[in-house]
């Protein structure tokens, strides 16, 4: 099975802006200098990682800033989930977000992620219909979205997608059981599963005929820890968990969750490191209040200077044809003015000392 980093080109990111980016420039900073000698995580890294029972961390990341966030942290896995669809679109739940919404944040996030194995949500209905259609929405995340791996939300009733998937198209896959969000009103809404001795043996029918599908990773959400924990040490490929307790393979956190980015709800399992939310609420206040202050930009250091001759000469042709008076020249004048006397006072002291 070829991983989607095998793939010939994959690796060839190109950045375009209206100024090209130029090459990242080395850093000082322990963080960017321990990303930049790691090597590139692969499905053969989480594999590794697994049986030496190291946790693996898996964070969620939306665009360009996110994703190189994430990359430059030392998480192992990025996962562009389709819960961007409510926490970066504002769509009221999960279903809503389409395959080339998802590509084009997944290119985003690529062009940011240069380490860490890259791992795109296909979303509702791009798998549903059929195995075709399944195959055919792998390959475009893949080659157009540049993601190293999918995840489908489902049991054992994916198994046959999963397979073809996996061993026709060439496609890592990672499977998802317990709460699916896409399909949660089936199940009655956001609901904790596997609570009862029936659902808690379905999920484990669920992981093995994930597993026995081809699935190299598969996460389990909101489960109890007991039954979280079993599946994780019946299975032989790893686990990540969100609301599934402390001893699966590895944990994945929203981004926006973590980072009290979202305003709609903060679920149960997730521990905020950040309330980035009110702190940019804040910051954009301070912001607004200087411009209408006009304390924001300031002269001389938000701006882009002439030199003092031609600005001279066009303050003079301003005055002359249009009959103004520049507030911006005789302030930069009068700015000038103040520097050269200070230069000059202190210089005399040093000549005096």
């Amino acid at each position: 099975m070829l991983a989607a980093s095998e793939f010939p080109g994959h690796d060839a990111r190109r950045f375009y802006s209206s100024r090209p980016i130029p090459p990242k420039k080395p850093s000082s900073s322990a963080s960017d200098a321990a990303t930049a000698a790691a090597p590139k995580v692969t499905i053969q890294t989480i594999g590794k990682l697994h049986r030496e029972d190291q946790p693996i961390s898996v964070v969620t990341a939306y665009d360009y800033p996110t994703g190189c966030a994430a990359d430059s942290s030392g998480v192992d896995i990025v996962l562009v989930g389709d819960s961007l669809a409510m926490v970066a679109l504002g769509y009221k739940d999960t279903t809503e977000i389409t395959l080339d919404e998802m590509i084009h944040h997944c290119k985003a996030v690529a062009r940011g992620v240069q380490r860490a194995w890259l791992v795109a949500d296909l979303p509702f209905g791009s798998y549903n219909a059929s195995t075709e259609q399944a195959i055919h929405s792998s390959v475009r995340m893949v080659k157009e979205g540049r993601a190293e791996a999918v995840k489908l939300e489902g049991g054992k009733r994916l198994a046959p997608r999963i397979n073809a998937i996996v061993h026709d198209a060439g496609i890592p896959v990672v499977g998802h059981i317990g709460l699916t969000p896409q399909s949660a009103v089936a199940l009655g809404g956001f609901r904790v599963q596997g609570r009862s001795l029936d659902d808690a043996k379905r999920l484990i029918d669920d992981a093995f005929a994930l597993q026995d599908a081809g699935c190299s990773i598969i996460v389990l959400e909101a489960i109890p820890p007991p039954v979280a924990e079993t599946i994780t040490r019946l299975l032989a490929v790893p686990t990540i968990g969100i609301g599934a307790g402390p001893l699966t393979s590895g944990q994945v956190l929203v981004i926006s969750d973590m980072m009290g980015m979202f305003d709609r709800f903060t679920p149960k399992f997730c521990k905020q490191y950040l309330n980035m939310g009110q702190q940019l609420e804040r910051e954009l206040a301070r912001y607004t209040g200087e411009v209408r202050g006009r304390k924001f930009p300031e002269l001389g250091t938000h701006t882009y200077s002439m030199s003092a001759v031609v600005e001279d000469e066009w303050s003079k042709y301003v005055q002359k044809e249009f009959g103004l008076d520049l507030a911006s020249a005789s302030s930069l004048r009068k700015d000038r003015a103040a520097k050269l006397s200070q230069a000059a006072v202190a210089g005399t002291t040093a000549d005096q000392g």
